[in-house]
């Protein structure tokens, strides 16, 4: 679209598409801030209260008065407009007059605290920007205080048992919470990519949807910048002037793990996203692994398994492996790897993992009780093979009468002991 000039005179109106609490310009204040700057919360701020006629659409302003009151000029404000913009946090709409441009300004939510310590790209912004000291503290802060609820039984009334259904009721154009979330586009600048290799050297049919897709997946997961990936193209290139698309994932991974000493991208310390977590309230055992599941990232799951030991090298470029090249959930990662350390002598066999791996996949499992699902379907339909570890041992998740038949005191303590850090 051709570039538009913002004046003082082009008129705006503010559009309030969700509810926002204290809490949330909290948030805001303490995990936004360092990201996109203290102009940006306050032209997000200076849109909330120009609501103040109307709760959901405000009344036409000027440019000049966002000026005024925010004491900045218009293409500072502009560029805290665009930050907003790329953090999710509103939404610019124009429509372009000859004489007076106007604007629509959509207001969004913010990401809970818990979405935004596990989203991929704010995460690692946050900690670059305001170091490990601050960033652990705010972790902290905002981490949910475990409460003991192991001798209470819960007898809250159900909506059934207290009210009656009642007909014809409208529900329509009530106040929502919405959150558009990041706004990340394409990674890569691929105009430049392709005016930086020599047609002579690549195909034009190189970069079809699927490879620029595995280009963008990898520079997210990599953190690879155009410039550096244009030269890891380069190396990729077959006879036939396509991109190899091993060679490419190598050729990344390599160069990753020469730049961070061996370290691994963030997709292992990410959580199942919330789309795929069951809500309910199961207070045995099998639904408390569920939680435990769902809400810990796979890195966290494997030192909770080695009674806080951080994994080793090897383990670590398999659940690598798992999440980047299988493309697997967090969720359903720690089903497998529980599993396997189960019955499987605590070891983690890696063409053992990526066997049973395989065919999860192959079964589009993608959530945590899918994968408990399929994990003890497996076992029971293998339990009376001869080449079952004779020393494996049941998960304390199996089985429908779970209660009565409750695990060791071992398996007990393990999984109220990881309970305890991820309620």
């Amino acid at each position: 679209m051709k570039q538009i000039t913002l004046l003082p005179a082009d008129i705006y109106k503010v559009v309030n598409n969700t509810i926002i609490s204290s809490h949330d310009i909290k948030v805001i204040t303490d995990l936004y801030q360092p990201i996109i700057g203290p102009l940006s919360v306050s032209l997000y701020l200076s849109l909330i209260s120009d609501l103040k006629e109307n709760k959901n659409i405000s009344k036409s302003y000027s440019h000049h008065h966002l000026m005024v009151n925010l004491k900045n000029s218009l293409d500072l404000i502009k560029e805290a407009r665009s930050s907003l913009e790329s953090v999710g946090l509103i939404k610019t709409l124009v429509k372009v007059n000859e004489n007076q441009n106007k604007y629509i300004y959509e207001i969004y939510s913010p990401l809970s605290p818990h979405n935004f310590f596990n989203h991929p790209i704010l995460n690692i912004i946050l900690y670059n920007n305001i170091g490990e000291t601050e960033y652990n503290y705010l972790k902290d802060y905002y981490k949910k205080e475990n409460f003991d609820l192991k001798d209470y039984v819960d007898i809250s009334s159900t909506i059934n048992t207290t009210y009656k259904s009642i007909n014809n009721v409208d529900n329509n154009n009530y106040e929502t919470k919405e959150i558009i979330g990041v706004n990340i586009g394409d990674v890569m600048d691929f105009d430049m990519i392709l005016s930086s290799i020599p047609s002579n050297l690549i195909s034009s049919k190189a970069f079809n949807k699927k490879t620029k897709e595995l280009i963008n997946n990898l520079a997210f997961v990599y953190n690879i910048d155009t410039l550096r990936m244009i030269d890891l193209l380069r190396l990729s290139i077959d006879d036939n002037g396509m991109i190899n698309k091993e060679k490419l994932i190598s050729n990344v991974r390599n160069y990753y793990d020469f730049n961070n000493n061996g370290a691994l991208p963030t997709l292992i310390y990410r959580t199942q996203p919330e789309y795929l977590k069951q809500n309910y309230n199961d207070t045995s055992n099998k639904g408390k692994m569920l939680y435990i599941f769902e809400n810990t990232s796979p890195y966290d799951f494997l030192m909770g398994k080695n009674k806080g030991i951080k994994p080793t090298s090897r383990d670590l470029k398999l659940l690598e492996y798992l999440a980047v090249d299988l493309k697997m959930k967090p969720a359903v990662i720690n089903v497998l790897i529980d599993y396997v350390l189960r019955i499987n002598d605590n070891k983690l066999n890696k063409n053992y993992v990526i066997t049973i791996a395989s065919t999860w996949i192959r079964s589009n499992i993608d959530t945590a009780s899918k994968a408990m699902e399929r994990a003890e379907k497996e076992h029971n339909k293998n339990k009376n093979k001869v080449f079952n570890n004779k020393n494996e041992v049941t998960p304390v998740w199996f089985d429908k009468d779970i209660e009565s038949e409750s695990g060791t005191e071992e398996d007990i303590k393990e999984l109220e002991s990881l309970l305890k850090n991820y309620r």
